[in-house]
């Protein structure tokens, strides 16, 4: 009895040593397990678990190891990744800064250009105010001197015929004066750096006024050279709201380019019927350049139509002149951000459209659309 008693006390004893022992070599790692775990989920990536063992717990352990051990060195790579990334991020934001500074010096630079081609024909128009303005004074002096006398002579009625004459003619020297002070505002205007601000404008009048300054200014670069110009404007449209400078630039542009076709085309023609040994028959179709602008209101728009009848655009380029440092003209002849402002100006500042159209041999029209507030 006794004995029976012992040995089974003996065998529980004994289960009980292996069960802790079991207890033990499993929940020991599985428990380092669980914390290694929840260091990982923390984003400590150097817990390092110690088991050696060849069971199916060693065996986890090592491959949670390899496991902790690539996520680092992906992490450690994603951030050597992030800080390039950073880095050239910087580097980018750098470039389009310069970038952007660059754009604006290049567009200021195609300003100064544009100011360029139109002093010659600012030269023009301001000489001819400034003419009238000198010759109506010479009068006035020769009118001053005929008063004096008629007033030692009692000629009262004499006296106000030429006191007469002499308002008219002041009236004359205020008008030219202020023709030439507003081609000189025109000019500071079309000069400034500073983005404009829209104000009433005649848009007749500002079509008139850049297309004979376009004109002159080509007439005076190039003695040869010379062409037929014609206006068709709408009176009704009245005055709309535009930065006039801009417009102005724009316009300049088209009229530079339409006059520089005609001019192409006048100087090919020429060679061609050199070659040719013209006959009088011949000489009857002789090509004659000219450039049109024509204003319309349509459908709450202002239209303007600039025309000319030079050699027309290739339909494979066509819709490319619009581009940036694009440009038709031979190196050294052209920019190529005349047209590139001119859209900007047109649908950005204004809100409107602009296009060409063009036959080969036949002109080009470019045509603006510009909402009519």
């Amino acid at each position: 009895m006794h004995a029976s008693l012992l040995l089974s006390a003996s065998i529980a004893l004994l289960g009980l040593i292996i069960s802790y022992l079991l207890s033990q070599s499993i929940s020991k790692p599985v428990t380092a397990l669980s914390k290694a775990a929840q260091q990982v989920g923390k984003g400590d990536l150097t817990s390092v678990i110690k088991n050696r063992a060849n069971d199916e717990i060693g065996m986890l352990t090592r491959a949670f190891n390899a496991m902790v051990a690539d996520l680092a060195k992906a992490q450690h790579e994603l951030n050597n990744t992030n800080a390039t990334l950073f880095s050239t991020n910087r580097s980018l934001n750098n470039a389009l800064d310069d970038l952007k500074a660059t754009q604006a010096q290049l567009v200021q630079s195609e300003k100064m250009a544009s100011l360029g081609e139109l002093t010659a024909g600012i030269a023009h128009e301001i000489q001819n105010p400034l003419n009238f303005v000198n010759n109506f004074s010479e009068v006035n002096e020769e009118l001053i001197d005929e008063l004096v006398d008629e007033i030692g002579k009692g000629n009262v009625e004499e006296v106000k015929f030429i006191a007469n004459d002499i308002r008219q003619n002041l009236d004359k020297i205020n008008h030219h004066g202020k023709r030439a002070d507003a081609i000189v505002k025109s000019m500071l205007q079309h000069s400034r750096q500073t983005k404009g601000i829209k104000e009433p404008t005649d848009i007749n009048a500002l079509c008139d006024e850049y297309l004979r300054l376009s004109f002159h200014g080509l007439r005076a670069k190039d003695k040869s050279f010379n062409a037929d110009f014609k206006t068709a404007f709408d009176e009704s449209i009245g005055k709309t709201n535009i930065v006039p400078q801009d417009i102005g630039r724009v316009l300049l542009n088209l009229f530079n380019n339409a006059f520089y076709a005609v001019m192409e085309r006048e100087k090919a023609e020429g060679e061609g019927q050199k070659a040719l040994n013209p006959t009088p028959s011949t000489l009857l179709l002789k090509y004659e350049p000219m450039v049109s602008v024509k204003t319309k209101k349509l459908n709450g728009n202002i239209e303007i139509r600039v025309t000319d009848n030079g050699p027309g655009i290739s339909h494979d380029i066509i819709d490319k002149i619009f581009q940036p440092f694009f440009t038709t003209k031979p190196t050294g002849s052209g920019t190529g951000l005349g047209l590139s402002l001119a859209y900007d100006i047109i649908t950005k500042e204004h809100n409107g459209t602009i296009k060409a159209e063009s036959k080969e041999g036949e002109g080009t029209v470019f045509v603006i659309l510009l909402p009519n507030v």
